[in-house]
């Protein structure tokens, strides 16, 4: 099963979703029958959940949900944009980011199954936790999902900028140092505003 999972990896991200079949991934994966994939997958698409859940480190965050609400918000969202920026560090899962994001406008189904998988649970989780944040008067009350949309907003740019449309600083600023700049500017951005203190009157 694992090593279905691996060749379908490098089938998938050569050959795009529509252009890999089962025989090109069992060759892939040394299995001399095709049929034997169905024996672990129920299909095509099975497999290629199989793959996005075993190749992207930002659903471990997203399988603990209660352990992360539970964290101060300075560790949450470090946590989140460390996971989510790990994708870099595997220089198999990246060819992977590609296909996705090539083929997400021309095969909506494949975008879909990508969303529901990632994405979705991810942009749910984090608005979960920033609610729960601004209802205890941690973080600055405003609409949730466009707090979502400015803290993930920079990770998503950063790994386009890395990947798609590298800048002259992509080989100098890291993605830790990436992810901690993220979540001190986020953080900055949604400080509660400082009450003024109440005149006391005077006799």
């Amino acid at each position: 099963r694992e090593q279905i999972i691996d060749a379908a990896l490098d089938v998938f991200s050569r050959k795009g979703y529509e252009g890999a079949t089962t025989k090109d991934i069992a060759d892939a994966a040394g299995v001399k029958s095709p049929g034997l994939i169905y024996h672990y997958f129920k299909d095509k698409e099975h497999l290629f959940q199989q793959v996005i859940e075993r190749n992207a480190p930002i659903l471990a965050v997203i399988r603990e949900p209660e352990s992360f609400l539970a964290l101060p918000p300075r560790e949450a969202l470090l946590r989140v944009a460390v996971a989510f920026l790990a994708v870099l560090n595997n220089r198999t899962t990246m060819p992977m980011v590609r296909l996705l994001l090539s083929e997400a406008v021309r095969r909506p189904k494949l975008a879909e199954v990508f969303n529901s998988l990632g994405p979705r649970r991810l942009f749910a989780l984090v608005s979960t936790y920033l609610e729960r944040q601004m209802a205890a008067g941690t973080l600055r009350r405003m609409d949730v999902g466009a707090a979502v949309r400015c803290f993930m907003g920079p990770l998503i740019i950063y790994i386009l900028t890395h990947e798609v449309f590298p800048q002259p600083d992509t080989a100098t600023l890291d993605p830790q140092r990436m992810a901690e700049t993220a979540v001190e500017i986020f953080l900055r951005g949604m400080e509660p505003a400082a009450v003024a203190p109440r005149a006391e009157s005077g006799d």
